[in-house]
């Protein structure tokens, strides 16, 4: 007795581009239990920075005024600085910084996140004192991590948005106080 035929398999709708860009679900899932340690983490580690922010640079911290720059500050910017910094231009440095199809590194970090890192410090230099956007540098190499880590832009995304609210409640309590 034959088996019966089997189906093919559905072919993958994902472009390169779109792979290479981390606009895929991370791998492993977020939803698993415990969560990941890097994940876990790159989230606590801001609140030492914030703390630390508050009692440095309270004063002189931006309150975002009105709801659209709260939107601005936890949303739009978060979401498009990770979807060009960590997905476009990281995925596309992954893919031309590899040898044999793994990625280049000095110690821990990888050429394409340190590329990407002073990209987004320069970017950063455009708004903000040299002191302020060197000090995005720490979290854009962790970002980086968490992109390369889960092969997807989304945590980068989430701990970005997150990154950026305690920024923001930083500012305001300070500014409160």
């Amino acid at each position: 007795m034959t088996p019966p035929p089997s189906r093919p398999a559905a072919p993958d709708k994902r472009t390169p581009f779109a792979v290479e860009s981390g606009l895929t679900w991370p791998q492993p899932p977020l939803r698993a239990w415990p969560p990941d340690t890097h994940l876990a983490l790159a989230l606590l580690a801001a609140v030492p920075v914030w703390l630390a922010l508050s009692a440095w640079a309270g004063p002189h911290m931006r309150v975002p005024l009105g709801l659209w720059a709260w939107v601005s500050l936890v949303l739009v910017q978060p979401l498009l600085e990770e979807l060009v910094f960590r997905g476009i231009l990281q995925g596309q440095a992954l893919a031309w910084l590899s040898r044999q199809g793994r990625p280049r590194r000095t110690g821990p970090l990888t050429w394409a996140n340190v590329l990407v890192t002073v990209a987004f410090v320069l970017l950063h230099l455009r708004a903000q004192p040299l002191a302020w956007a060197l000090a995005v540098a720490g979290p854009s190499l962790v970002l980086g991590h968490l992109r390369e880590r889960f092969n997807s832009v989304w945590p980068a995304v989430g701990v970005h948005a997150v990154y950026n609210a305690g920024f923001g409640l930083t500012a305001w309590l300070m500014a409160a106080g």
